[in-house]
């Protein structure tokens, strides 16, 4: 961790004699808007600013400009009330769940925001439902019911104790029905929320301008007035954009040499380099409909060829560590999984697993990956798969690209035999990391029917509140997961944010989902 707390002891210093500097005049944090908004960039651009339609990276947007009933104040591990005054199941199976709303809630536009507005806001999720989309986290709930004007109760079809997370996503976010359809995506590019900011400006892949909610009532503490978002294509305009002032620090996207770059700045440079643990992970699909992918030996054969650590370190310089389990290490319940059935890559392995299935001739596969949204290291780890599987002599790899957009649409329609993913966790538990990717609807698109996880293992964990006694069924299902090879898990990502030295927060501004509440961003001083 770099030393943030530097320019501050200077500025306490400098405060305790401004009185006799003339013309000069430090201000607080609060006075920090008269510096204009603070620029965040990221190559991470939505995909929508509909919840209904999101069950990717447009969360982030969405945690800052509409309201969930619970959330993550800055520093809690666990959902605590937002739009809620308070929240609990109220019977002793974790099947009803009831939530309080503030009193006096509104929408960014004066509507007012009430138990209907929540009922209809998690009923039209699931009325719409979205190929890939956010009802797929709703499989435990059966109905939602309104008791007077601020309380809502949510009757489970089954106990499930990780429900509270469900609803602290962005996923969950409470919409104006004055404004947002009930079966259908609002498509006006206009967003009606009750977040600590409102969305002032926004020009699609380009940037967002979010302003201060005054209707806005909730944890949140706002340490300024107004942010901007800029998306970047790659790292490498972004970095150059932060170096040049016009942005004020980074969010997601910095590149490895970047990174490295930054770890070994000049002393003189006034960035600093904020690390800190993650558990965003990335992995391979395999299209069951695709004659060759869907062939169990062809992705076991895959699995043993593969090389994390040569990805982890030839492609993004040890930035990442290398990943044997769709459940990143820090998480309860984390195993090494495919380490511990494949080993190290073994091409010779392999072409025995191949031969045995009666496959003696190179496997041809195409790779497809998105060219904007995982940092422009992404072609590069591609182009390292190619190399490691073609150098195995056992396949012939072709690899193709689209933008975020368009690489969404053509996965959910199963175009691709195989693709690469990220996933940033909706909430912290392994649930996350096994219930998204399984089941007739999931987050990938590729229907992935596995009973006994999302019949037996998943709902025995989920009448369990202490996540610590249920290690063992999150171990079985993993080790389902290695042996169907559906999902190929290769890296888990590190947290790195590049801030000017005048900014503050930026350390703290990071929910458990690893989401950026732009709330906790601030100027050092002004002058």
């Amino acid at each position: 961790m770099f030393n943030r707390n530097r320019c501050l002891r200077q500025l306490a210093a400098i405060a305790s004699i401004s009185s006799l500097v003339a013309g000069c005049g430090l201000l607080s944090d609060d006075d920090s808007a008269d510096a204009g908004p603070i620029v965040v960039g990221t190559t991470s651009a939505p995909s929508t600013l509909d919840p209904a339609a999101s069950w990717d990276g447009s969360w982030e947007l969405f945690r800052n400009i509409y309201q969930t009933l619970l959330a993550y104040p800055q520093g809690a591990t666990t959902p605590q009330p937002d739009a809620a005054e308070s929240c609990s199941f109220t019977d002793d199976t974790n099947r009803t769940y009831r939530c309080k709303l503030r009193s006096g809630m509104k929408f960014s536009d004066g509507d007012t925001l009430d138990a209907k507005a929540v009922k209809y806001s998690i009923d039209r999720i699931r009325k719409i439902d979205v190929p890939g989309g956010p009802a797929g986290l709703l499989g435990s709930l059966d109905s939602v019911e309104t008791q007077g004007e601020n309380e809502v109760v949510f009757h489970l079809n089954q106990p499930d104790a990780t429900f509270p997370f469900v609803l602290a996503t962005p996923a969950m976010s409470i919409v104006d029905p004055a404004e947002y359809p009930a079966d259908a995506l609002r498509k006006d590019g206009h967003v009606t929320g009750s977040g600590p900011y409102t969305l002032d400006g926004y020009e699609e892949g380009q940037k967002a301008d979010l302003v201060e909610n005054e209707h806005y009532k909730g944890f949140a503490e706002r340490r300024n007035n107004a942010v901007t978002i800029r998306y970047f294509q790659d790292s490498d305009s972004m970095v150059k954009a932060l170096r040049a002032k016009e942005i004020d620090l980074t969010y997601r996207g910095l590149a490895a040499d970047d990174i490295v770059e930054l770890q070994h700045k000049d002393p003189g440079e006034a960035i600093q380099l904020v690390e800190g643990a993650g558990t965003d992970i990335n992995y391979l699909v395999f299209n069951p409909k695709d004659p060759w992918a869907r062939k169990p030996a062809v992705r076991k054969a895959v699995a043993q060829v593969v090389d994390r650590a040569a990805i982890a370190h030839k492609v993004y310089k040890d930035t990442v560590d290398p990943l044997y389990s769709m459940v990143p290490k820090g998480l309860t319940g984390h195993t090494t999984g495919f380490f511990d059935s494949y080993g190290d890559p073994d091409p010779d392995k392999a072409r025995k697993t191949l031969r045995e299935a009666g496959i003696t001739e190179p496997v041809p596969l195409t790779l497809w990956f998105t060219t904007d949204r995982y940092g422009s290291e992404t072609a590069v780890e591609f182009a390292e798969l190619k190399r490691q599987l073609e150098g195995s002599g056992l396949f012939t790899i072709t690899l193709k690209s689209r933008p975020w957009k368009s690489y969404v649409e053509g996965y959910q329609k199963g175009e691709y035999p195989v693709f690469g993913r990220g996933w940033f966790p909706d909430f912290p538990d392994a649930e996350n990391f096994i219930a998204p990717f399984v089941g007739e609807q999931n987050a990938l698109g590729t229907p992935y029917p596995e009973p006994q996880i999302t019949g037996v293992l998943l709902p025995r964990s989920r009448r369990e509140s202490d996540r610590a006694n249920v290690v063992k069924e999150f171990e079985q299902a993993q080790q389902i997961l290695v042996d169907d090879a559906r999902l190929l898990p290769l890296w888990q990502g590190k947290q790195y944010i590049a801030e000017s030295e005048d900014i503050s927060g930026g350390e703290r501004a990071l929910d458990p989902s690893t989401i950026m509440m732009m709330w906790e961003l601030s100027r050092k001083t002004s002058w």
